[in-house]
């Protein structure tokens, strides 16, 4: 059931590169849209079955591929890597849905978009710490390729830009896992056996170090972030949303199922340390925020703020502080979808994201009034407004990491506080004001470039109202993470958050 996750839409890129290459690009959108569907129906159908409960793997798969090497196609599905191929599953089908109708080279371009979610999906379902680094490297070549290709102007330095940092990447945490197997002396890579595993803290500090500076540069953590906002900007729309709204996951995934999970030992001793990167890290990307005059870069260098706060609750390790983590990363996957979508519509209807030129926007008559409201709503959201996704997720990261680490924590909301600044900032400037006689008489908006973005706010308000049907998937698992192995099956999780003890 787990492989055709990773089946549909390798077979779909395979089917949509078979097809007559003269047919019109959008025959080639609709096929596209409906192997999403089937991608997304075939998750909810595994979440359906899914027992929140259940602190083991479920749908596990097994096949020994390379066993001289280690390598077992294993995979499995827990309340980790659920809420995360939703959002994977989810938002491949808005990037196609937002697609051009008339792109270049169609079968190509939606084969490449299929492909990176086969190899997103792989790696989040990987048991194998040898799978999980083949499908962290397989995404790289067709992200590669939407950034080359369909990208901006500075396209190829950007793209370049981003291949050689995701290498380095990919590079530091495969000599963390070869480094595990090898001082270990274990058989296998699979992930349960390597977690029984009892290493020597002076071992497992050098693993571990390798392992963070390579997903604090998939993340991005300040200071590996600097690929992130030249590849936002010269990426299409499509694509931005699949790289801040998934492809950033992977990062934060690699924090808590092998940073927490495989070298916990470690881990506490590095905490404090990670605790005041998250809150460096949180605020170096508020304030670049509030100096770009890029639209796109103003919501890049916002990601680089909100992921930290993933950081911080990792770095915490307490029970509410890792649904936090989870919560915040599926909060931060819908609200930077939403809003790279909207400054998308409003870059492809005034021809440019430069926030010194636009103004007025929210026009009732000759502006983008809809799309502008849906903007506010969005920053109001990445702000953490009451009733929001936002909200609830940083409020949790802040509960959760408070009573252990104070200073970092106040640091954080510092910069919680300066997201209300920057996106103020950007949202007074584009859309309020009189609309100038350049920007008047705008091309009007069809519903096709709404209704993803209506469908995003949606899911932002309903999650803010309702977290509890998001956490819900991911407690048993994220306690679990700080429990010794050996006590696993006897664990007993609260039926709610509300129930989890809120002191240390």
């Amino acid at each position: 059931m787990l492989s055709a996750l990773i089946l549909i839409p390798v077979l779909g890129a395979i089917l949509l590169n078979l097809l007559p290459k003269d047919w019109a690009a959008s025959r080639f959108r609709q096929i596209a849209l409906v192997l999403s569907s089937m991608i997304l129906l075939w998750t909810i159908v595994l979440a359906v079955q899914f027992d929140p409960n259940n602190v083991q793997m479920q749908f596990s798969e097994f096949l020994p591929w390379l066993p001289t090497l280690g390598l077992d196609y294993a995979l499995g599905l827990d309340g980790l890597s659920l809420p995360l191929l939703f959002l994977n599953s989810f938002l491949t089908g808005v990037a196609i849905f937002s697609s051009n109708r008339d792109i270049q080279r169609p079968r190509f371009y939606y084969g490449l978009i299929f492909l990176l979610n086969a190899g997103v999906a792989g790696a989040f379902l990987a048991q194998n710490l040898l799978l999980f680094f083949l499908f962290y490297e397989v995404e790289i070549v067709p992200l590669y390729f939407l950034i080359a290709i369909w990208g901006g102007g500075r396209r190829g330095y950007a793209a370049m830009k981003f291949l050689i940092y995701t290498a380095i990447s990919g590079f530091l945490v495969l000599a963390s896992f070869l480094g595990l197997v090898w001082f270990s002396e274990a058989t296998t890579f699979d992930y349960e056996p390597l977690r029984q595993q009892a290493l020597p803290v002076e071992l497992q500090f050098i693993l571990l170090g390798m392992l963070l500076v390579g997903l604090f540069i998939k993340i991005p953590i300040f200071p590996f972030h600097t690929w992130l906002p030249d590849a936002h900007v010269e990426a299409s729309t499509p694509v931005s949303i699949l790289l801040a709204g998934v492809l950033l996951k992977l990062g934060t995934y690699g924090l808590l199922r092998f940073g927490v999970g495989l070298y916990l030992d470690a881990w506490v001793t590095f905490a404090p340390w990670l605790a005041f990167l998250a809150a460096v890290s949180a605020l170096y990307g508020a304030l670049s925020a509030i100096a770009q005059k890029d639209m796109k870069k103003v919501v890049a260098y916002s990601s680089i703020a909100h992921m930290a706060y993933v950081l911080l609750a990792a770095a915490a390790a307490t029970p509410l502080s890792l649904i936090a983590a989870m919560l915040q990363m599926i909060s931060h996957g819908l609200i930077s979808a939403l809003l790279f979508l909207l400054v998308g519509v409003v870059y492809k209807k005034t021809g440019t994201r430069d926030v010194m030129v636009l103004r007025g926007l929210l026009n009732p008559e000759r502006g983008l009034p809809i799309i502008g409201s849906l903007t506010i709503l969005g920053v109001m959201a990445s702000s953490g407004i009451p009733g929001m996704v936002g909200f609830v997720a940083e409020f949790m990261v802040f509960r959760g990491s408070l009573p252990i680490y104070p200073l970092p924590t106040l640091l954080c909301m510092v910069g919680t506080g300066l997201t209300a600044v920057y996106f103020l900032l950007m949202v007074n400037r584009v859309f309020f004001g009189r609309l100038t006689e350049q920007l008047s008489n705008l091309p009007r908006v069809q519903w096709g470039d709404r209704i993803p973005a209506l469908v995003l706010t949606l899911f932002i308000i309903i999650f803010g109202l309702q977290p509890g049907w998001l956490v819900r998937w991911s407690e048993t698992q994220t306690t679990a993470l700080i429990v010794e192995p050996s006590l696993r099956d006897t664990l007993e999780v609260p039926a709610s958050v509300s129930q989890l003890p809120l002191d240390p």
